[in-house]
C-alpha cells in the first residue's frame, strides 16, 4: 500500500462560526460554501454523537477531534493510503454542516461528494 497522507492542516475547526472555506480544487464539498462547484447541502438534524456512530462504521476511519457541536474525522483510500479531511459542526441554528476536503491532489473522482451523501443515505 502506498501512503500519500499529506499534513494535517492547520485551518480546521469552526472559526467565527464557520468551517474552513474550500481551497478552490474540485476535490472538497462544503454545506457553507456559495461557490455551486463545491456546495453540498447541510446534513439533516442530527447529533455529533450519531454522526460519529456512523463515521466509525465506514471503513479506514479515525476521529480527530470531538466536543458536542463538531466532530473531524480522517478517511484514508484504501488502495493509496490518500487521506481526506472530514469535519462536522452542529451550529447555533440547528444545522448541521459539513466538509469534507483531500489533502492531497486536485481531483478525487467525485468522492468527497459521495462520502457526503452516504452519510447523508444513512440519516434519512
Amino acid at each position: 500500500m502506498f501512503n500519500f497522507a499529506g499534513t494535517r492542516p492547520s485551518n480546521l475547526g469552526v472559526k467565527d462560526g464557520k468551517l474552513a472555506p474550500c481551497p478552490g480544487t474540485p476535490n472538497c464539498v462544503s454545506s457553507q460554501s456559495d461557490n455551486p462547484q463545491f456546495k453540498v447541502e447541510p446534513l439533516p438534524t442530527t447529533s455529533i454523537a450519531e454522526i460519529k456512530k456512523i463515521v466509525e462504521a465506514m471503513e479506514r476511519t479515525k476521529i480527530i477531534e470531538e466536543s458536542d457541536n463538531y466532530l473531524y474525522a480522517e478517511f484514508t483510500s484504501k488502495l493509496m493510503g490518500y487521506v481526506d479531511d472530514v469535519e462536522f459542526y452542529l451550529d447555533p441554528n440547528n444545522i448541521m454542516h459539513v466538509r469534507s476536503a483531500s489533502r492531497l491532489g486536485k481531483s478525487d473522482l467525485g468522492v468527497n461528494r459521495k462520502r457526503v451523501e452516504e452519510i447523508r443515505s444513512q440519516l434519512s
